[in-house]
């Protein structure tokens, strides 16, 4: 049994729940991305969302060309992701 004062880990929204909110985060990782380069670590710092949320929606716009990831790995195994350039109609 857990103790009172403990706080128990937060409860992990089902995958169905947060690919819907697919479209609807779409705008947000693109505009943090618009400054340059970012890892999924900090697209989610930068759109206030969970890591494990955030790498669903990042894999969906890098699948439909969105974003590209860069090749090299940073400092901690991570792959940073950027925009892909699109052109002006």
């Amino acid at each position: 049994m857990t103790p009172a004062n403990e706080q128990l880990p937060p409860r992990l929204r089902p995958v169905r729940e947060v690919i819907r909110d697919e479209q609807s985060m779409k705008a947000p990782i693109l505009e943090a991305l618009g400054d340059g380069p970012l890892t999924i670590p900090q697209i989610a710092e930068a759109v206030g969302k969970p890591v494990r949320e955030v790498t669903m929606w990042v894999m969906g716009l890098r699948k439909y060309g969105w974003i590209m990831e860069i090749k090299e790995v940073d400092d901690e195994g991570y792959f940073p992701y950027a925009l892909v350039p699109r052109e002006e109609s």
